[in-house]
């Protein structure tokens, strides 16, 4: 069972642009994206996902890398292709069902509530190279288990 999602990372001099979510299960601040839809490309969802969340036109995708979690007891894979842009047109929404767009100082993320997952990659989009996360999915507990980060 494979899943595919997008986040894209949009960033303007120090500030990046991120949703405040207020609900469901991923609370907080998290970039733009989400599933991709078959069958476009990952770069197509994402740009998909950022105009439907944010308003905004994106262009000149970075890929940076993957976030995948992996449950070997359920035989799931649900990977996370994670870009990066600082090109971008268009008018800002002031609300999304996703959450609402705000621009946001890089210093001040780390002091934002945000999902782990997000927090543990954030200042990868902004280093040279790419990463890749495994992330595997303890059912016991039904949260993050063992947590692998290579650097490529």
């Amino acid at each position: 069972n494979y899943k595919f999602w997008t986040i894209c990372m949009i960033q303007d001099n120090e500030k990046v642009l991120l949703l405040e979510r207020l609900h469901d299960d991923f609370k907080g601040f998290i970039p733009p994206g989400g599933k991709v839809e078959f069958p476009e490309s990952f770069v197509e969802g994402a740009i998909r996902e950022v105009k439907e969340e944010t308003g905004l036109e994106v262009s000149n995708l970075i890929y940076k890398g993957l976030y995948e979690y992996v449950n070997p007891e359920k035989n799931d894979r649900y990977i996370i292709f994670n870009y990066l842009t600082r090109s971008f047109k268009g008018d800002l929404v002031q609300e999304s069902p996703e959450g609402k767009p705000v621009w946001v100082n890089m210093k001040e993320v780390e002091n934002l509530p945000m999902q782990q997952s997000i927090k543990r990659r954030f200042p990868l989009f902004f280093e040279e190279g790419t990463f890749e996360f495994q992330v595997y999915w303890d059912n016991e507990n039904d949260t993050e288990g063992d947590v692998r980060l290579r650097r490529t």
